[in-house]
């Protein structure tokens, strides 16, 4: 007889001012210009989709997505560095393209550093589009890098004739 471990069930859930300590270390373990534990404090503020994704209590990676005018754009996405390589980052991107679709928005846009290869490899699997550059857009050691700008079209569920 073979036992096959399975993975425990992680889950979403709304981002909480709690989290932020969590998220913040978070972070700076994943980015080497991290976001503030302010910015994160400023979108939960202003009204972002800010969700976190958690095993037990856990946190290991969440999404921040901001919608208006029809338009969406992913703020950030991460997964805790120890977590990577286990589909979880697609599921948070998931879930933030389903909260845009709940919102109505027609496109979701987002950066991305050229250099972070599993996170363009991510967009382009599930249909983002390059298209265009935002030119020294993130910092570097010796100089600023450009940002890849993506976009998906989000499509209307089909509906029966």
């Amino acid at each position: 007889m073979v036992a096959i471990m399975q993975e425990p069930i992680s889950n979403f859930r709304a981002m909480r001012a709690s989290d932020l300590e969590t998220i913040s270390r978070i972070e700076l373990s994943a980015y080497p210009y991290p976001w503030t534990f302010g910015i994160f404090r400023d979108c939960m503020a202003a009204g972002y989709e800010c969700w976190v994704l958690e095993r037990s209590t856990e946190l290991i990676g969440y999404g921040v997505l901001s919608v208006a005018g029809g338009e969406a754009h992913i703020l950030n996405l991460c997964v805790a560095p120890g977590e990577q390589g286990r589909g979880h980052g697609r599921r948070i991107l998931a879930r933030l393209l389903d909260l845009a679709r709940w919102h109505h928005a027609d496109r979701v846009f987002l950066e991305v550093r050229p250099s972070n290869k599993p996170a363009v490899a991510l967009y382009d699997s599930v249909g983002f589009n390059e298209i265009g550059k935002r030119p020294n857009y993130y910092p570097g050691k010796k100089s600023r890098e450009d940002a890849l700008v993506m976009a998906i079209e989000l499509l209307a569920p089909e509906t029966d004739p």
